[in-house]
Formats: C-alpha cells, sequence, structure tokens
C-alpha cells in the first residue's frame, strides 16, 4: 500500500540493524555524529513512521516521526543498551503521536468554537486515496496488539525480521500477530459498517 505523493521518511533497509550498530550509532550520535543520527534514522523511522499513522494522519506521522528523533536525540545518553534502542524509539513514538493527536483535538475544538486563528495550516495536508485511508481507518480499529505489526508491514513493507528487531519481539509473534491480524483485518473491510463504504 505504497504513498502516492512523495515520502521523506527512508525505506526500511533490507537487513535489521545489529544491536552493536546501533549502540555504536547511538554513542556516535549522542556525541554529536550527525552520519550517525543519519543512520539511525535511515533504519528505524520506518518503524516510528508506522507507529505515528497509527494515531495521526499522513502529513502529521511526518513530524511526529521527525520530532520523535529530535527528542531521542536529547535522551539519548541516558540509553544504556543499543539492543533497547528500537523499542525506545517505538515508545517515544507511541507517546509523541498521541500527544500530537490531543494537540490536534485541542485545535479541531478552536476551530469549531470559532475561535480558529488564521495561521492553521489546512491546505498543506497530502491527500490520501480513499482505500488507504479506509484500511489505515480498519487498522486503527483492530485489538491494538494487531496494528503495529500490520502497518510495519502494510504500510512500511518491513519484513517479519524487521520488525521483530524494531518492536523487540521474536519473529513467530510476528507472524501469529500479521496471521490474525490481516485475517481481522479482511474481515472489517469485508463489513458494510466499515470498509470501503465507511
Amino acid at each position: 500500500m505504497p504513498d502516492a505523493h512523495a515520502r521523506t521518511v527512508p525505506q526500511p533497509d533490507a537487513t535489521p540493524p545489529t544491536a552493536s550498530e546501533d549502540a555504536l550509532d547511538a554513542r556516535s550520535a549522542a556525541s554529536g555524529d550527525p552520519q550517525a543520527l543519519a543512520r539511525l534514522y535511515q533504519r528505524h523511522a520506518p518503524m516510528v513512521h508506522a507507529i505515528a499513522l497509527l494515531r495521526v494522519d499522513r502529513a502529521d506521522a511526518e513530524d511526529v516521526t521527525h520530532d520523535v528523533f529530535l527528542k531521542a536525540l536529547k535522551s539519548i545518553t541516558l540509553l544504556k543498551d543499543g539492543q533497547a534502542l528500537a523499542p525506545w524509539l517505538a515508545q517515544i513514538a507511541r507517546n509523541a503521536a498521541i500527544d500530537h493527536a490531543r494537540s490536534r483535538h485541542r485545535w479541531q475544538w478552536f476551530a469549531r468554537s470559532g475561535a480558529r486563528p488564521e495561521s492553521i495550516p489546512t491546505a498543506a495536508r497530502a491527500v490520501c486515496t480513499p482505500d488507504a485511508d479506509d484500511v489505515l481507518r480498519a487498522i486503527r480499529s483492530l485489538p491494538e496488539a494487531y496494528r503495529e505489526t500490520l502497518v510495519l508491514r502494510l504500510v512500511e513493507q518491513m519484513t517479519g525480521p524487521q520488525i521483530a528487531a524494531a518492536l523487540g519481539m521474536t519473529h513467530g509473534s510476528v507472524r501469529v500477530n500479521l496471521h490474525r491480524g490481516m485475517e481481522l483485518l479482511r474481515a472489517q473491510l469485508a463489513s458494510p459498517n466499515t470498509g470501503a463504504s465507511a
């Protein structure tokens, strides 16, 4: 389900990073090495973006992705174990997306109340195809256990081992989540109340 519009989030690497690569790049990024930060972004931005997509729209997901890496850079020295980098980034992404959605909700309240400031950007949002919106809406309605693995697979096109490394799960758990999640997603999309007609 690739985007029709240009992406600023990189495609996932073919192989998951090793813990030692992440640990080395995390230490180097904490010391101010921009290339190390770029490598971390290249490896982990697709996973962060997918998590953000579960909670905010596509344009906001890219903003959240960039915010996550800025937040991570500020506190990367607190990270003791390079192997825990991906799950740590995933948690920052969850929190940042929730915060962003709450903030967006407040702006929408102002807009409905007539107190909307003129500076709220409305025309700058990328347009998604209705099919992609329907699928994302259906994924968001699934149990939380399946959402992240499905978005990482279907939207970010990550492999099972990449998803396992990114989320700190076993490959078997990822396979089970993908299988069960796809069954639920198919049923959700086939339902006349929630599918393409929603």
